[in-house]
């Protein structure tokens, strides 16, 4: 088993990394949590797969809220709903919520634990690759407002995190390829072994070794910057595009990691205009061959009028992650006239 450790504002965050960790998770779980119930959170996707098989691991009360599977459903109004599930069955500050699913499950779950009765035990077992590298870890929660993407949420880190990378073989391709951009933003911004590693013909036969590389670098850039303020946001690298086209797509045209992709090659060409080398067209060529779209679609004025309410504009500027090369990112504040200019140009 692989295993990483991260100490955060509420305490430690043990990740393990396992093939066919979920067919033993009740049994790791309860080596770190004493609770007097389990409520497990998950989606309509997940549900038929894998929530029977954790429930039945434990003989302790397990209760469970199953929420329909999409991005337009990580919204407020779906919190509310897990608190009255948990509230209804008598869940108290003594038990513990798992969270199994993808990215807006996990986001969704750890909201709701971070500030149900002020916070109770979270466990994150994520089931897609966007989820195993890069949303479960970290402590990042949240919910989207009609304004724009993650505006409502908290930190708050889970106490542990199995990762099972087998699960990832009943993902649909484009489930999968929707990871990969995350695991390929990690290669652009930290590590280009990763570029490597996912470049061979047989990468997927060692996945494990993939994630563990970018729940490392995760991992490594929380434990500095926890509550992103500086260096977490190069975190962000091809997130301020990706989120914007998100929004204008109303969160159905676009998977997330399908406008991140898009996001990564937007921000390789903006950093062209301001007089970096050109680094896209590599880019371009790695996500064709995963299988990401690259180029943007929506108009130029819209996507600069919806990247204005993203989280990462500070007064009149925005701060974008730019990549200089494969392995050094750069968070370079760009006045919002100016910004206009180079999305236009796009």
């Amino acid at each position: 088993m692989q295993t990483l450790s991260l100490t955060g504002a509420n305490g430690l965050s043990e990740i393990f990394i396992e093939p066919g960790l979920l067919g033993y998770a009740g049994e790791e779980i309860l080596k770190t949590f004493s609770p007097s119930r389990i409520h497990i959170v998950t989606d309509s996707n997940v549900a038929p797969l894998y929530l029977e098989q954790l429930a039945q691991q434990f003989e302790l009360p397990v209760s469970s809220t199953v929420i329909p599977a999409g991005e337009e459903l990580k919204r407020l109004s779906t919190v509310e709903g897990i608190y009255h599930d948990l509230l209804a069955v008598g869940f108290t500050r003594k038990d513990l919520i798992i969270a199994l699913g993808g990215g807006v499950v996990g986001d969704i779950t750890g909201f709701a634990a971070a500030t149900l009765l002020r916070g109770v035990s979270l466990c994150q077992i994520p089931t897609t690759l966007l989820a195993q590298v890069d949303s479960s870890v970290g402590g990042k929660t949240g919910v989207d407002l009609a304004e724009g993407k993650n505006l409502v949420g908290a930190f708050y880190q889970p106490r542990l995190v199995l990762i099972d990378p087998e699960v990832l073989n009943t993902l649909p391709d484009t489930t999968f390829a929707d990871g990969m951009a995350e695991v390929v933003k990690y290669g652009y911004i930290a590590n280009p072994d990763i570029l490597d590693m996912v470049s061979q013909p047989d990468y997927k036969a060692h996945i494990s070794d993939v994630i563990y590389e970018c729940v490392k670098i995760k991992r490594d850039v929380v434990a500095i910057d926890e509550h992103d303020t500086g260096l977490r946001m190069i975190l962000n690298f091809g997130h301020t595009v990706g989120h914007a086209v998100e929004k204008l797509g109303n969160y159905t045209e676009l998977t997330h990691g399908q406008a991140v992709a898009i996001g990564m090659v937007a921000a390789l060409r903006l950093g062209a205009l301001r007089g970096d080398a050109d680094l896209s067209a590599p880019l371009v060529a790695l996500l064709h061959k995963i299988g990401l779209p690259t180029e943007l679609t929506h108009d130029r004025e819209a996507i600069f009028g919806a990247l204005l309410s993203d989280k990462k504009k500070f007064g009149s500027t925005v701060n974008f992650i730019l990549v200089r090369e494969p392995g050094r990112a750069e968070i370079t504040p760009i006045e919002a006239e100016a910004l206009h200019e180079y999305i236009l140009k796009l």
